[in-house]
Order: C-alpha cells, then structure tokens, then sequence
C-alpha cells in the first residue's frame, strides 16, 4: 500500500520528498512474520500446528476416574480439601465451568484446538495456491513434489481437531440419523478473515461426516518422508491409529479393524512389540519424571503420535486435592481387581490391615498421596517434565507430553472390533497381549506363578452378572456398569448380547486401566452410555445418566458471550427451565 499525496498545502513538496522513504517502510512487515511464499514456509508452520493444550483434565475430573475427597467414605470419614482449581469444582459436578480460563480448562481446550485449526487452514489455503500454479511455475517452486505428503498432514491434523472438540463439547455422536438432531460445532474449512463472525453450530452428523471427508483424503497421502522427526506428526502409523478409532466410535468395525492393522503393519504383524515395558525398568529410574520421560519417549515403538502440551494435570494428580483418583476410582483402575491378577494381592501401606488385588504392572511405578488417603496415581501415564524460565525464582512452566496415539489402545481398539464382527477368539487373543505384556514386577519381588491365564472362561467368570449379583458388584468398585452403547448408538448390524457384553465389560475396563490419567475414559463413558455417580461435599449427589446432556461440556462462557448458542445441559429428570446447579459444599 502506498501513501503519496495524503498531505495537503505546504506539505505536500515535504511528502513527496519522503516519498521513497515512506514507501520502503510501508513495504516492510511491521513484524517478524514470514510470507508464507514457499513449501518449507508451510512445513515449518505445519510443525507449529499440532495443539498444546491438554483435555485430560476436563475430561478426567468428569469421569468416574476421579472422586471427591471431601465426600465421606464408607466410613464416613471426609476431608477438608481445597480443590487445584475453581474450574475443578465445576467440571466435577459437571456444572457450567465459569471460573477458569487456564491451559487445562474448557476455555483453554476450546482455544488451543480452534487455533490448531486455524494454522492448519492457513497452510491448507497455500497449497490450494500452489496447486493452481501453471505446471511450468510448479516447476520452479522448491520441494514441491513434499505438497501432497503436506497437504495429507494437514488434512488428518484437521479432522482430529474436530474429532476432540465433538467429543468433548457434543453430546455421544449416535450414528448419521439420530446425530442430526444434536448440536455440533463448525467446521472450519477456511481461515478467519472477519472481525466478530456469526457461526452456526449445524449438527453432530455433518460434523463427523466432514472429519471422516478430511480423514479419508488425508490418510492417502500421508509420506512419513516428509518428517524430520515422525513421532510428532501424523506419521503414517498414527494417521490409521486414529482411523482406526474413529470407526471404533462411528461402530464401523470393520473399518476399524483393518486401519488397527495397518497401525500395527498389517494384519499378520505381531501386536506384542508395540506394548510398552515400563513395569519391567524400574531399576533404571531415579527420579519419578524418569517414569515418564521412559514411556512417552519417541524410540519406544509403542509411542505412534507424541503432542507436547502445556498442563499442570500431573500435579493436580499428586498433589493432596480434593478431586483425585481414590477409593472405588482407585479400586476400579489402579489397584483393583482383573480376570487374571486376583492372587496378586498388596497390603496397604496405611497398615490399616486391608488387602487388595492390583495389577503388578504399577507396582513401583504407583504413587500416593498422604498415605494414599488422598489418592493415587501411575507414574508412567502423564509425568511433567518442568521448563524452568527463572531456576533462581522456581518459575516456570509445566509440560505434558501426551502418548496420543500409541500401540496399547490402537490393540484395544482392534480387540472391541473384532469382538462385534463375530470373532471373540480374536478379540480374546488380543486382550491376551495386552494383559500379558503387563505382566511383571520388580526385580526384588516374585510373584509371577500368581497370574491366571487369561481366557474366554476367566473373562465370563469375572464379569459375569452372576458374580455381580452374589456380592461381586461390590467388591468390583464400579468396573462393571451397564453397557447401554445399543441405546446410543442403535446399529441394525451389530448389538450387545449375553455372549458379547462380558468380553465388551473386559475390553472397557483394560481400557480404563490402559487410559488413566488422559481423559480417554470420558469419551467411552459417551459412547457406551454408561452412568456415573459423583458424591460431592457432605451430602449432594449427582448422576449422569446415558442420555445426560451434561456429558456434552458447556461452550467456554467468553464464547457464549459473543453469541455462540450453547449445549442445553438441563438433566433429563429436570423438566422446568429453572437453573439446575447448586453451591458445591
């Protein structure tokens, strides 16, 4: 832009003297940004792209992974405890949260993920340019045969983004039809070139069918080539992996199984080498940032798809909170029962005397807090590794690297499609890696004659409602909940039988066990319409029902400002327009 005669009377002759001055000013950024005029401008912004900002905190406090220690116990002892955050206290009681805007709160997901988006599009709309150059200009344009691989990227980046924010900020996706009556979010497709937009919401079933456009397209031309580290990209393996488990939650099962294949390297690759061995190491660990420096490393095979996030969750898990993973949520997950680890019993060391059954593979690796009164937690899921800005002052910042993608759950994932298209023995055969590779203990301890083998018969014994019904229901803490997936999702293909329903209770809890401290919990608490129950305070008690519209969190507050419709979070058994929420205790 050029500013000539802008100046009136007698200076003018002064402004045209400045002329070539002004305009060598004016043709200069104003900032260190970067044209963005060649393919390594966008690859370098590609590696800019992925989100920084970790869910495992909205989700995990809303799922039945956590509960309140000032509830009473079943003793009805309590505690007096200030939870990490405000927004805590919200999202536990599955309120609107409007007191937190932090990295890990919905405000923070919902920036973090929007603004991967927009990078993406950004980059999106470039290669759109590049590809209408004439062939001849193409040509002459760098790298350009790494544009396809790129635009690939990009595509998958996308379609995850969006895949998160439904499934956080929706409610459980119900297949093509019934998903047409649900509120989604927009699809961005083009950067923001407006000041204040209106947006519509549209509805979940569009939303997924433009991830699954994105996906598709994306996956085709994914070139782990193209990366300098692929671990930190959608490599190809984390590209299927995520295929793979987003045909899993659209009840596409054969689809799922086969990109699970492909995450693995086909069908005939041994699924066993991409387990991880954390339980095994121990020796080699001094610091409990070891534990997860160790398993979210980019050597391990099991890691397909590394994000980096700024997250102060693995605090608010050892630290004495009010909200942590305790009592049945520390029974159900990490020292709990299983179908093969029952003589593989521990003695709290609060030396009250009780005895529990709990998979070796944490032992050593397991934390408490005061005692394990306050709660529990596994090292090797979500360690911080702390950037110090100020050693002198202590301040810094809290990263998280999340194992997004990784071999464990994609395992699981193949398991729970095998299962629906008919073929338990496959699905058992899976399950049967996964419980194997847990195996293990440390070095000073024996204990692996303990083990049962894991079998179809093991399975129906465990989670049977026959041992439900004699009492099991309580010594279980809550692993075992009615499966309503058929009621969410009515698929005329595929149902939940007798037959089916305990391998699926198995498949849900080694994934509850596999997916602490990440948040992956809550989505399959949405997909499987599974109730919850959180004890809040001294005395008030809420239950998220299958259809609980509560499940969908509420749009961040400065959203709802600017005129974004919000999720109609009343609970089902609530027919008035009254406002629901009351003071937490």
């Amino acid at each position: 832009m050029k500013f000539k005669s802008i100046i009136l009377g007698s200076a003018v002759v002064a402004a045209m003297g400045l002329t070539s001055c002004v305009d060598s000013f004016l043709d200069t950024m104003p900032d260190n940004r970067v044209e963005l005029s060649t393919v390594e401008h966008l690859r370098l912004l590609m590696n800019t792209a992925y989100p920084s900002n970790n869910y495992t905190v909205v989700c995990e406090t809303s799922s039945d992974n956590v509960i309140d220690n000032n509830a009473p116990d079943k003793d009805g002892k309590r505690y007096n405890l200030a939870a990490y955050e405000r927004g805590d206290d919200e999202l536990f009681a599955w309120d609107d949260v409007k007191y937190s805007t932090g990295s890990d709160s919905p405000s923070g997901v919902w920036e973090g993920y929007w603004s991967s988006v927009a990078t993406v599009n950004a980059v999106l709309e470039k290669i759109a340019d590049f590809e209408l150059l004439p062939d001849e200009q193409k040509a002459e344009v760098d790298d350009y045969d790494k544009l396809s691989a790129l635009k690939g990227e990009a595509l998958v980046l996308r379609a995850y983004d969006h895949f998160i924010l439904a499934n956080i900020f929706c409610e459980a996706y119900r297949g093509p039809e019934l998903s047409k009556s649900i509120l989604g979010i927009p699809y961005m497709t083009k950067p923001e070139t407006t000041v204040k937009p209106h947006y519509e919401r549209g509805n979940l079933s569009d939303v997924y069918a433009k991830i699954e456009s994105d996906l598709k397209e994306g996956l085709a031309l994914i070139d782990n080539s193209l990366y300098e580290i692929p671990k930190y990209h959608f490599n190809k393996q984390a590209a299927n992996a995520f295929a793979a488990r987003f045909y899993l939650f659209i009840r596409d099962y054969k689809k799922a199984f086969e990109y699970a294949n492909e995450a693995f390297g086909g069908a005939d690759v041994d699924a066993s080498q991409y387990m991880s061995t954390v339980w095994q190491n121990l020796d080699k660990f001094y610091y409990i940032s070891d534990f997860g420096k160790f398993q979210n490393n980019i050597d391990k095979p099991r890691n397909f798809l590394l994000l980096a996030t700024y997250s102060s969750a693995w605090r608010r898990c050892i630290n004495s909170n009010r909200y942590a993973c305790n009592r049945e949520a520390k029974r159900a997950t990490i020292q709990g029962p299983g179908p093969t680890w029952e003589r593989y019993t521990w003695t709290s060391i609060k030396g009250d005397g009780e005895s529990y059954a709990m998979n070796p593979c944490f032992n050593g690796a397991c934390g408490s807090n005061g005692k394990s009164d306050y709660g529990t937690y596994f090292a090797g899921t979500a360690c911080e590794q702390f950037e110090y800005s100020d050693k002198v002052s202590g301040i810094g910042y809290a990263h998280i690297t999340r194992s997004e993608f990784n071999g464990e759950e994609t395992l699981l994932t193949r398991a729970e499609a095998r299962l629906f298209l008919g073929d338990i023995a496959g699905c058992v055969a899976d399950l049967k890696i996964w419980e194997e590779a847990h195996h293990g203990s440390p070095s000073h301890l024996s204990g692996s004659d303990r083990y049962d083998p894991l079998t179809l018969e093991a399975i129906n014994d465990f989670y049977s409602s026959d041992f439900r019904a004699s009492g099991g229901g309580d010594v279980l803490f809550g692993i075992v909940k009615p499966i309503n997936i058929d009621e969410v999702f009515p698929s005329a293909e595929y149902s939940v039988t007798p037959e089916i329903e305990r391998v699926l209770q198995c498949v849900q809890h080694f994934r509850r066990i596999e997916t602490i401290h990440t948040g992956m919990r809550w989505f399959d608490i949405k997909r499987f319409g599974l109730e919850i129950t959180h004890k809040i305070g001294k005395d008030r008690v809420e239950t998220l029902t299958k259809f609980d519209p509560r499940k969908a969190i509420q749009i961040p507050t400065e959203v709802l400002s600017a005129g974004f419709e919000p999720n109609k979070r009343v609970p089902e058994n609530d027919l008035s327009d009254i406002e629901y929420s009351v003071p937490v205790n």
